[in-house]
């Protein structure tokens, strides 16, 4: 009963409370009336001329209809009472109760929702708030987490180059390079870590330039085989200079293209690149490059030799600095961001990229992009 009462919608629990609160006085005043003109006519000799006379009758009469009307008065208030605490009161109630945790920052109360109709779709409407509160809750805590670390993070990395730089500046003030082979190592160590300082302040700005969508890209259609056949012959020199061997194959039909940022496209390759060398042996290297097509994606892997990443490690490589290396030593472990951007700029290109690798054999890029197909062709299709 109480369940097909909950299920009754709000207009009509309203149209019934009104009927209901016209009806019930009206019915049980017709019915005392019937049963008081029922018994007056069982009175012997009845006449209304002996009601006028004997007063005491007319006052029987006028008790008892008071006492009648008053009874349905009463009969009619706890049962609408009763009504309006169970339609209205008791959901009201609970969700009061509801909204107090939320205020209080108790995010986790939930209400049962016993509910249909309108009162059900309250019920719903104020999970579907509590949740994407709390979402947006624990979003701002990862945030502000995120930000204090980003603040650390950075706050360690300048601090490392501009340490150094200071201390050789002032072992010159102070005349400690007193031989020209000296002053020249002071110099060099002076000018490298100033790059390296002037690196880390460019991927900053890179970085926030991509999360807040600054960078213009100017997409192009781009022959996979000939771009990176160019990169190749850029980066070739780097890599027989620090004895790597570097290997390219393109196993992708010609003319296979994809729409993208040339620029942003290659600044994603070297980033790759560089940290396979960082990461590498530093004896028999190799990094190969491979392309090829599956249907309608573009499948281009850069993979070395070197000393791989650890499984617990490999899920957060993406994440902006994140470092393998706990020491966080700058000399090996960058800046922790820039496969961050290279994921944002992927990402940007419709694609997507991620990592497989085996700790002390390597590691190896999967970028995934999408193949462009001219109109003509689409249309025949």
């Amino acid at each position: 009963m109480k369940s097909k009462l909950q299920n009754i919608t709000f207009r009509t629990r309203m149209i019934f409370l009104s009927i209901a609160m016209v009806l019930v006085p009206v019915v049980l005043t017709g019915m005392s009336f019937f049963f008081i003109a029922s018994f007056i006519g069982r009175t012997e000799n009845f006449r209304i001329e002996s009601v006028l006379e004997n007063h005491e009758i007319a006052q029987i009469f006028l008790v008892d209809m008071v006492t009648c009307v008053i009874a349905i008065l009463m009969i009619t208030v706890i049962v609408m009472r009763r009504f309006i605490q169970l339609w209205f009161m008791q959901p009201i109630s609970e969700l009061g109760i509801a909204m107090e945790n939320i205020a209080e920052g108790n995010l986790d109360y939930t209400i049962e929702n016993e509910y249909t109709a309108e009162m059900g779709e309250l019920f719903k409407n104020y999970e579907m708030m509590r949740n994407r509160l709390k979402e947006s809750t624990e979003e701002s805590l990862e945030n502000e987490r995120r930000n204090k670390e980003l603040v650390s993070n950075i706050s360690h990395d300048l601090k490392t180059p501009i340490t150094s730089i200071k201390g050789y500046v002032e072992g010159i003030m102070d005349g400690v390079a007193d031989t020209p082979e000296k002053m020249d190592k002071y110099i060099k160590t002076i000018y490298n870590k100033s790059n390296e300082l002037a690196s880390l302040i460019n991927e900053l700005v890179l970085y926030s330039n991509i999360e807040q969508n600054m960078i213009p890209y100017n997409f192009r259609n781009v022959v996979v085989g000939e771009f990176f056949l160019d990169c190749v012959e850029e980066i070739g020199l780097e890599m027989e200079s620090k004895n790597i061997d570097f290997r390219y194959a393109c196993m992708a039909e010609p003319g296979t293209a994809i729409m993208a940022d040339p620029e942003q496209l290659r600044r994603v390759i070297s980033n790759i690149i560089s940290n396979s060398i960082k990461y590498s042996r530093g004896k028999g290297d190799e990094i190969d490059i491979r392309i090829y097509s599956e249907g309608d994606a573009v499948i281009v892997e850069i993979e070395d030799n070197g000393k791989g990443i650890g499984q617990k490690e490999l899920p957060h490589i993406f994440e902006r600095f994140y470092r393998t290396d706990a020491s966080r030593n700058s000399a090996t472990g960058g800046s922790g961001i820039g496969l961050s951007i290279v994921k944002k700029v992927i990402e940007d290109h419709g694609g997507k990229i991620w990592a497989t690798s085996v700790e002390g054999e390597g590691t190896c890029m999967h970028m995934q992009f999408n193949r462009y197909q001219p109109e003509g062709k689409k249309k025949a299709e």
